[in-house]
C-alpha cells in the first residue's frame, strides 16, 4: 500500500510537477542563496552546492549532496526528492537511444578484456555528450545508452538539444571521420507523451525512469538506425525545428505499432582532418 503523503509533502509534490512539466527548477533550489557562497566550483547547476573542496566536503557530509547519477551537474537533491515522494508525472520530453551496430560480431571478434574496453570508451564519450547537452541519463546497459530530454531540466529547446546531441554522439564515436568510426554507432530520437519520475518494488527498491509508448518507439527508432545514423520522429523534427526537406525520408513498419510511421535520416559530415 502507497504510504499517505503529508500535507507539507503534497505541496512539494506539487511544486515538483511544475518544475519538471515548465522551464523552472526553483522545486530543486532550495539553500541556493547560503551555498553559493561556500567554495568551490564545480558545483551543482541548480543549488549551487559544491563538488569539490571544503565546501564539497561540507555538503557531503552535513546535508547528504552529492553528484547525481542521472546528471552529474547537478547533485542528488533531486533524485532524492522524486525517489523520497514516490513521484512521476505525464509530460512531453524527447527520448533518446543510441547503441552500437553489430555489437555481436564486434564481441567475437575482440577478447572480453578488449570488448570491456571499447565499451568503457563508448560509455565515456557518449555519456559526456549526453551530460553537458542536458539529458537525464538512463541505466547503462550492454550496449546503449540513454538519454531523456525532461523540460524542466533541459529547457524549452529540448528537443533540439536532443537532435545536436545525437549528432554529436556520431561525432565522438568517429563517424566524421574519414577513416570511419571507432565503434559503429546508430541513433534514435522520438518526442512524445511519456511517463518520467519514480518506479518501485514491494521491496523497496526505487528508480528512475521513462515508460510509455512513446519511448518504446525511441527505442525502435534506434533499432532501424544503420552505424552513422540519426533517425528521428515527425515529432521531434517539427518540435526541434529541423528542415527536413533535404533529408532522407523514409516509412517504417515498426514493431508493434499499428500503422507506418515517417521518419528522417540525419548524419554527420565527414572531416577533412
Amino acid at each position: 500500500m502507497t504510504e499517505e503523503l503529508s500535507a507539507k509533502d503534497k505541496k512539494l509534490k506539487a511544486r515538483v510537477e511544475k518544475s519538471l512539466q515548465t522551464f523552472d527548477m526553483a522545486a530543486f533550489a532550495t539553500g541556493r542563496p547560503i551555498f553559493r557562497l561556500l567554495p568551490r566550483d564545480p558545483r551543482c547547476e541548480t543549488c549551487m552546492a559544491p563538488f569539490e573542496g571544503a565546501g564539497g566536503s561540507l555538503v557531503r557530509n552535513v546535508f547528504n549532496k552529492r553528484r547525481s547519477t542521472l546528471n552529474p551537474l547537478v547533485c542528488t537533491t533531486c533524485e532524492d526528492l522524486v525517489k523520497r515522494l514516490r513521484y512521476g508525472t505525464e509530460l512531453e520530453m524527447s527520448m533518446l537511444f543510441a547503441d552500437i551496430r553489430g555489437s555481436t560480431p564486434l564481441a567475437e571478434s575482440m577478447s572480453p578484456t578488449e570488448f570491456k574496453q571499447l565499451i568503457d570508451r563508448f560509455y565515456n564519450e557518449t555519456t559526456h555528450v549526453l551530460v553537458h547537452s542536458r539529458a537525464m541519463l538512463d541505466r547503462l546497459g550492454g550496449d546503449e545508452v540513454r538519454g531523456y530530454y525532461v523540460p524542466g531540466f533541459a529547457g524549452k529547446q529540448f528537443a533540439r538539444r536532443s537532435v545536436e546531441a545525437a549528432q554529436n554522439l556520431l561525432r565522438v564515436t568517429g563517424h566524421a571521420d574519414p577513416k570511419g568510426p571507432w565503434v559503429p554507432v546508430g541513433v534514435g530520437i522520438n518526442t512524445g507523451t511519456a511517463y518520467y519520475g519514480a518506479v518501485s518494488s514491494a521491496d523497496g527498491l526505487v528508480e528512475l525512469t521513462a515508460l510509455g509508448d512513446a519511448v518504446n518507439v525511441a527505442a525502435r527508432l534506434a533499432s532501424q538506425a544503420a552505424a552513422g545514423e540519426v533517425v528521428i520522429s515527425k515529432s521531434t523534427a517539427l518540435k526541434a525545428g529541423i528542415d527536413t526537406n533535404k533529408l532522407e525520408k523514409r516509412t517504417l513498419d515498426l514493431k508493434g505499432k499499428s500503422e507506418l510511421m515517417d521518419v528522417w535520416v540525419l548524419r554527420v559530415n565527414k572531416s577533412n582532418a
